[in-house]
């Protein structure tokens, strides 16, 4: 029986890697996104196209009830979320003097309650079955801090604690949660540096290039293979050396 994957932010970027990469596997692959809709439906389509099982499902990750919902229409679809991969998040720049309570909020939202509340929903699941894998994008300024991203060092510092908590909480269940911590991925987030500032990070990464979101697709279908049973509680830092 094919085993079912959720991917929060998963309609370009990293997540959509990730999609792409578990669909050529065969397994079940739903792809969600808050705002992205078109996106998310064209990356479904083109799995599909080349025979892969794929779903957009429409879900805010900081909303309680929107998380429900989505996880209630997976398991309609395929009887459950097997593998949760919680990718979401959104990135915020500036001084902490400047940062208003409301970009704090919605960050911390999305970025760390989001990753909270889509374990919550799919644990019940696992649980029943005594089997589960949860893998959870951090950041490797979630290691380190970053200077004028505070609010998202924060949450991604969050996503790690989250995940050494919940990987001894669940251990005996059969289920295991890791944590990729990426480093300078070829994304959208980079799109605020230009060629000399990318050039220059290529040349302080060890490994003398920028990462791909294939590079954590990789790490992530890793983490999700039965031969990583006796993996848990982990960080693994996806980043070429930048974070040692």
């Amino acid at each position: 029986m094919s085993k079912t994957v959720l991917i929060t932010g998963a309609s370009r970027g990293i997540g959509a890697a990730i999609a792409k990469a578990f669909a050529q596997k065969g397994v079940h692959t739903i792809i969600n996104c808050s705002d992205s809709r078109q996106e998310a439906r064209e990356l479904a389509e083109n799995i599909r196209k080349q025979g892969g099982d794929s779903e957009v499902l429409l879900a805010d990750v900081s909303d309680s009830a929107a998380v429900d919902l989505m996880f209630s229409r997976a398991e309609r679809m395929f009887g459950g979320v097997d593998i949760l991969v919680n990718n979401a998040g959104i990135a915020q720049s500036g001084l902490l003097a400047d940062l208003t309570d409301d970009e704090w909020n919605h960050l911390i939202g999305v970025n760390l309650t989001g990753v909270f509340k889509c374990c919550r929903r799919a644990l019940p699941y696992m649980l029943r079955r005594h089997s589960g894998r949860i893998i959870n994008i951090s950041s490797m300024w979630g290691q380190t801090g970053a200077s004028c991203e505070a609010a998202y060092s924060a949450s991604k510092a969050g996503v790690i604690g989250l995940t050494k908590a919940l990987a001894k909480e669940v251990g005996l269940s059969g289920i295991t949660v890791n944590c990729i911590a990426p480093g300078v991925i070829a994304t959208d987030m980079l799109a605020q540096y230009s060629q000399q500032d990318l050039e220059a990070l290529a040349k302080e990464t060890p490994v003398g290039r920028i990462g791909t979101p294939k590079d954590i697709a990789r790490a992530v279908l890793f983490l999700a293979e039965e031969s990583s049973s006796f993996i848990t509680g982990q960080i693994l830092g996806v980043n070429g050396g930048f974070v040692v």
